[in-house]
């Protein structure tokens, strides 16, 4: 199952693509399977750019106050489970270089040692607040200026936790631009 719609697809790869222009690496935060991994690690390939992976391999966390939605009880922990090694294959298939793949829940993770030092391009599926709130704190002081940061679910009603993340991010921090597409908020530093 494909979690981010090709329309979507189609949003991120072209700020991707834009992004290469900025100082940085690419990172994904959620990355399940891989399908928009190795998309990708296509754009960077023969690049300096390296893509960072993080993922828990583990399937999400358990839901906060903020993730339940009164339309349905979908996004339960464990659910979205693949493993390091689905997506480690995905890259040797392709023919693409390994990606550093980190695999923890997002609050586990050390945003100085487990991150690069700057970022050019952030997508951010990590469905829930915790993991988004999480991740936006995270990217954002290592994103270089004009980059941009792309979140998936932003009003996506099954998953309102992640709209109220990006949010209550918006509210303490200066984006020179904030839009939305589809489910995307595409925030730019």
């Amino acid at each position: 199952m494909q979690q981010v719609d090709p329309k979507e697809t189609v949003i991120i790869l072209k700020y991707a693509s834009e992004a290469l222009q900025y100082d940085g690496d690419f990172v994904e935060f959620g990355c399940y399977k891989g399908d928009t991994s190795v998309k990708l690690a296509e754009i960077i390939k023969g690049t300096d750019k390296h893509l960072w992976l993080y993922d828990s391999f583990a399937g999400l966390p358990a839901k906060t106050r903020e993730d339940q939605s009164t339309i349905g009880s979908q996004f339960q922990a464990g659910e979205l489970l693949a493993t390091k090694r689905q997506v480690a294959d995905r890259f040797r298939h392709a023919n693409l270089p390994r990606p550093i793949i980190k695999k923890a829940f997002f609050n586990e993770l050390n945003p100085i040692t487990d991150l690069p030092e700057c970022i050019a391009f952030a997508f951010l599926d990590g469905d829930l607040y915790d993991s988004l709130k999480t991740s936006l704190h995270f990217v954002w002081p290592k994103l270089s200026p004009g980059a941009t940061i792309i979140t998936h679910d932003y009003n996506n009603l099954e998953l309102p936790g992640a709209t109220q993340a990006v949010d209550e991010f918006l509210h303490t921090h200066s984006a020179r631009h904030f839009t939305t597409q589809h489910t995307l908020a595409l925030i730019t530093k």
